[in-house]
């Protein structure tokens, strides 16, 4: 994979709930500066990380019914999806040994 996709409504269940390897998702929105904080940590976790997981972001302005069903309340919040199932929640900025720690779990 190595970048970080930009989920919709449309393409949240394909590309979160049906995948094949775990999926990092950043829950975020422009105006929110602990977000724009961890994004490029988010990027590097993408390119780091290569095919063994998918690493993607929602806006939740754009696309509050994710974040509702998912009951976000804070943001930034992480959360890592497998067999379509949430294994791990992070709230608020994470360390990225943190954030890999949680990825590697999700892997094994």
């Amino acid at each position: 994979m190595g970048a970080v996709a930009e989920l919709t409504g449309a393409s949240f269940e394909q590309d979160v709930l049906k995948s094949e390897v775990p999926v990092l998702v950043d829950f975020w929105a422009p105006w929110c500066g602990p977000c724009r904080h961890i994004a490029p940590v988010v990027e590097e976790l993408a390119l780091e990380n290569g095919e063994s997981v998918k690493v993607a972001k929602v806006n939740i302005d754009d696309h509050p019914g994710i974040a509702e069903s998912y009951g976000i309340s804070s943001i930034p919040t992480l959360m890592v999806f497998k067999a379509g199932d949430v294994v791990e929640r992070l709230v608020g900025v994470q360390p990225k040994q943190r954030m890999q720690e949680v990825l590697d779990a999700a892997k094994g």
